[in-house]
């Protein structure tokens, strides 16, 4: 069976599909919630406008838009069967789905993202990662962040979360563990389109939901989120890594200039005692202890060497240089420390270019 339909709406809440069927809409947003699928069903955005037995195109004047077509609801749906094409999910509720890792995006789906601009979360300032992200995802930060309910038909603001069609009912909004699920079966979907970047976005905001959640994921673990997450964006965000790397590298050069590098390289020292008598004497060849600088203690040239240092331990190699005790110190953790860094924001390339 194929249906073409030109429609503000287009309902088929508890339908039962027995066979194989294609609906083409235009315009329409389409709600499948609890429909029973036996047989695959292909929801596409049809492109043109539609033509009658006649031959003549379809009159869409009535109808407002690009023609576009917002899937709202997949609660309680057997995605195993279902394809969607060319379709935009950004108020699509995949909760109480089933089989969601199975379903089938082709073509061009469009996603919410993150809220734009600068934001005061406190007295620190915050902005949102740019990321595709569940409606699920916005109906919660939306009730936790307080925002007032917004009226039906009322286009959403790009600055702020969507609010859910129960907001802001807590016990009515999936809480950060439903949604790391849905986040978690979705990824599959775009790996399996070899969707790298779509992927990642979704892993992001499975780990974003697993860092929120204070019932589901222990406190250590959510420990380890934060660190993640601050250090480079779960592996994900290379700007973050690298920065903390820059950071790394200036805080490593200063300590090493203040108190890392010795006044002068250490001599070396030989001595020996001559018997009495005569006969064989005997020498001993020894360095002196680096001492630390009391004064120009950042000076270029001391700074070139602590550069020296630094750009060694980023690459896991020793520069070699007579260091202190202190410094010694600070170039081990450097070598342990920006190395990681540097890995991360590798990682994190890898995974934004990766098709």
């Amino acid at each position: 069976m194929t249906l073409e339909i030109a429609a503000k709406e287009v309902v088929c809440t508890r339908t039962r599909w027995q066979s194989t069927a294609t609906v083409r809409v235009r315009h329409a947003s389409v709600d499948l919630g609890h429909a029973v699928l036996e047989a695959p069903l292909a929801v596409t955005a049809h492109p043109t406008p539609f033509t009658t037995s006649g031959g003549t195109l379809l009159d869409e004047t009535v109808l407002s838009g690009s023609g576009a077509v917002r899937v709202v609801s997949v609660q309680g749906v057997d995605a195993a069967h279902l394809v969607l094409t060319d379709t935009d999910l950004s108020d699509c509720l995949f909760s109480g789905g089933f089989h969601l890792d199975q379903l089938r995006l082709e073509g061009r789906a469009t996603l919410a993202s993150t809220p734009t601009g600068w934001h005061r979360k406190g007295i620190a300032p915050v902005r949102w990662t740019r990321r595709r992200t569940l409606a699920e995802e916005h109906h919660w930060r939306a009730q936790t962040a307080g925002q007032p309910p917004v009226s039906a038909g009322t286009p959403p603001e790009p600055r702020r979360w969507r609010t859910g069609p129960h907001h802001p009912d807590p016990a009515r909004t999936p809480d950060p563990d439903d949604v790391a699920a849905l986040y978690r079966q979705l990824r599959k979907v775009f790996e399996d389109a070899k969707n790298e970047p779509g992927a990642a976005d979704f892993y992001y905001g499975e780990c974003e939901m697993r860092r929120h959640d204070r019932t589901g994921t222990p406190t250590a673990e959510r420990r380890l989120l934060w660190a993640y997450w601050l250090l480079s964006g779960y592996g994900l965000r290379a700007g973050r890594a690298l920065g903390w790397l820059a950071a790394a590298m200036l805080a490593t050069i200063v300590l090493l200039m203040a108190f890392g590098l010795p006044a002068a390289s250490p001599k070396q020292e030989v001595t020996g005692t001559v018997p009495p008598g005569g006969g064989t004497v005997t020498f001993v060849i020894d360095k002196q202890d680096p001492k630390n600088s009391t004064r120009d203690r950042f000076s270029s040239k001391r700074f070139d060497k602590a550069l020296s240092v630094t750009l060694n331990s980023v690459v896991f190699r020793s520069s070699g240089q007579d260091l202190t005790t202190t410094g010694t110190y600070i170039e081990m953790t450097s070598r342990i420390l920006e190395p990681a860094l540097l890995a991360l924001a590798v990682l994190a390339i890898r995974g934004r270019i990766k098709r």
